[in-house]
């Protein structure tokens, strides 16, 4: 059964039959293939920041220009690391999510390709 055939006249959309659909399993799939190793990395990197922080002060306060230090570095590199996920997110939801997310939509909303 398409989910072009899921939503009943007068009726709101068939959710469980969608939710059980191989188009919006491969939507969830492919957002899991993202997120999930995407979270890891980030708290790995973060963890990482907070123990170099508490127990290597001589590496962290380690200068490298002037006043600024490796741990005022690392610092910054979070705030970088946070951008660059969103960018890569914003660029993998464009190419790989949207146009399923799209099509699912198309379909629910009754103007199934």
């Amino acid at each position: 059964m398409s989910t072009s055939e899921q939503t009943r006249p007068g009726s709101g959309p068939d959710w469980a039959s969608i939710e059980q659909s191989a188009d919006f399993a491969v939507l969830r799939r492919r957002l899991r293939g993202f997120v999930f190793p995407m979270t890891v990395a980030f708290l790995v990197w973060y963890l990482l920041y907070v123990l170099l922080s508490d127990y290597a002060h001589g590496f962290m306060s380690t200068k490298v220009l002037g006043n600024i230090n490796i741990g005022l570095i690392f610092g910054l590199l979070q705030f970088a690391s946070t951008f660059v996920i969103t960018w890569l997110y914003v660029r993998h939801a464009n190419k790989h999510l949207d146009p399923i997310a799209d099509k699912i939509r198309g379909e629910i909303e009754g103007g199934a390709e």
